[in-house]
């Protein structure tokens, strides 16, 4: 199967050199030192036992045109980023084009094929213009939710953490041939790539986490281990969660993990810096609208009152503006030993 994958970051190219090592043939779509490296050594991937995966084969460009028709488009980018390359990607599309949308988050679908009052809504904080409902047809949508942890540690090369889970969802819930096509094409490279017949649980699932632990460490510097075991870093994401949880059953999702095992789950994960947090560090725009002031626009909508989220909203919105506006990148110094 031919697929594109656009943006060669840590979850797209972990996906690509994954999808390129089975066989089958990866394009990216990059930019600047990533894009050279990739045409040079291709995508490597290191995993945390020492192995490394070198996918020489992948292709890579910064043409969209260049790339032609393919089976499939991976959209690999940040939710914020969607709206710049949704004009680009016609040239993209055959016939029978998918489109796998990996954002976290909320995504900017949520509502198509929904049903109930909320049905056809756009989510503004994520759309705002509408670019993205009005560019991608909803017929080509493919809802997946990430779990694997990765790094993009330099160019053309993923640092692989954990996870290998990328559930897979039709809108309306349909087990139709060509998911389970994909899924089958994600196993053989060695991706766990269920259907689900209800996507949007299990996106609220992986955001439950998202929304909380992501903007704590980000305006704390705490990683999830140290979050979930200091009883405020426990109590604020406790209470962001529960918060999530009534704006979800209120728009007819359910969650198959109680809260607690959600957390617990996360403290496993030890010592590992949120993506947000990354951002962070490295000075780059962190990814708070969908995760976060899409669940204060759905509370509003569905009427479910939401105090906590939205005073962490507030708070990591001001920590974005501050890193733009004073073009900062903030990470912690050890002090010394005294």
């Amino acid at each position: 199967m031919k697929f594109c994958i656009v943006g060669a970051g840590a979850i797209g190219g972990f996906v690509g050199a994954k999808l390129a090592a089975a066989g089958e043939d990866v394009t990216f779509i990059a930019r600047w030192k990533n894009l050279d490296a990739i045409r040079a050594r291709g995508m490597t991937v290191k995993f945390h036992d020492g192995s490394v995966l070198e996918a020489k084969t992948v292709k890579a460009t910064d043409s969209f045109a260049a790339v032609g028709h393919v089976d499939c488009v991976i959209l690999a980018l940040k939710a914020h980023q969607v709206e710049s390359v949704v004009h680009q990607l016609e040239p993209l599309f055959g016939p029978k084009t998918t489109v796998i949308t990996m954002q976290n988050g909320i995504p900017f679908w949520y509502f198509v094929n929904h049903g109930g009052d909320l049905a056809g809504t756009r989510v503004e904080t994520v759309d705002p213009h509408g670019v993205c409902l009005e560019g991608i047809p909803n017929d080509r949508i493919i809802g997946c939710v990430v779990y694997p942890a990765t790094e993009l540690v330099a160019p053309g090369v993923v640092q692989h953490i954990e996870g290998e889970r990328f559930p897979l969802g039709e809108l309306d819930g349909s087990q139709s041939n060509r998911i389970k096509d994909l899924s089958d094409i994600f196993a053989k490279s060695g991706l766990k790539a269920p259907v689900l017949d209800n996507i949007r649980n299990e996106i609220w699932l992986k955001l439950w986490g998202n929304l909380t632990f992501n903007p704590i460490s980000a305006l704390t510097h705490a990683t999830l281990v140290d979050i979930c075991e200091n009883p405020f870093g426990r109590a604020l994401a406790t209470n962001m969660m529960r918060e999530a949880q009534a704006v979800a059953e209120k728009l007819g999702a359910s969650f198959r993990v109680p809260l607690e095992k959600r957390i617990e789950g996360a403290a496993k994960v030890g010592k590992h810096k949120t993506s947000m947090l990354q951002d962070v560090e490295a000075g780059r725009e962190i990814e708070i609208d969908a995760l976060v002031g899409a669940v204060v626009e759905l509370g509003i909508r569905a009427a479910v009152p939401t105090p906590t989220i939205q005073a962490v909203y507030q708070a990591s919105k001001l920590l974005a503006a501050t890193m733009k506006q004073d073009k900062l990148a903030i990470r912690g110094i050890a002090l010394p030993s005294v």
